[in-house]
């Protein structure tokens, strides 16, 4: 019987989550989930309503008219928010602020951990978020805390967005990343820590393959 791969990686904002579970999933042929994406899916459809996403009874009047999908493609995860592709358009500040705020919402949590639970129920998946591996999958086989230091955290965001053609600047984007780590250690639902049995890996002054081979061996119980 094929091996069953259940693995979740959290940490903070620029910690380099997403960028190796999508490589790591590649590698070991499994799925990667980016659970991210669908809180920004949120974030971006309350925010196109015009609604404050930090107000509850805002989110929540609409959260029944969000459908979200997650289809693979060569490029990898791509989020479908009511039919429409949507997975360039919440990879700005802004959505990454949204998608912060509407995470602290009960509600919008129980809706989207619900769907990440019934993506591992049979497939080998490989998830990044929050809280993965305290709340969304506590049975996970493999749970990974990354972390790094907040200049380095705040640097790799910083050139992620310029690259992406996005007009910010170095102090901005390190101001957002401290408003972030505040805002997600701070919710009362699923704050983001890590778990008792994971295992930290701090990625400041590593390549991403240096890291990927760290995270491939804790994997394999090296």
């Amino acid at each position: 019987m094929e091996k069953q791969y259940l693995i979740a990686i959290d940490g903070p904002v620029g910690a380099g989550k997403s960028t190796v579970a999508k490589i790591t999933a590649k590698k070991l042929n499994i799925i990667y989930v980016d659970t991210g994406a669908m809180y920004r899916a949120v974030g971006l459809y309350v925010t196109r309503k015009g609604l404050d996403t930090k107000k509850s009874e805002d989110v929540n009047s609409v959260l029944n008219e969000i459908n979200l999908d997650v289809k693979l493609s060569n490029e990898g995860q791509m989020i479908f928010l009511n039919g429409e592709d949507v997975t360039k358009l919440i990879r700005t500040p802004e959505i990454s602020m949204a998608a912060s705020n509407v995470s602290a919402i009960p509600e919008v949590r129980v809706k989207l951990v619900d769907m990440q639970r019934k993506l591992a129920e049979t497939k080998s998946v490989i998830m990044d978020g929050r809280d993965i591996g305290t709340v969304v999958l506590p049975n996970a086989t493999t749970k990974i805390y990354l972390n790094a230091e907040l200049d380095e955290r705040a640097d790799r965001r910083y050139k992620e967005l310029i690259k992406k053609g996005q007009d910010v600047t170095f102090e901005d984007v390190k101001a957002d990343i401290v408003k972030r780590d505040t805002n997600d250690m701070s919710r009362a639902v699923s704050p983001l820590k890590k778990a008792d049995d994971a295992i930290e890996l701090d990625t400041t002054g590593l390549t991403l393959e240096e890291v990927v081979d760290k995270v491939i061996d804790i994997i394999n119980g090296r």
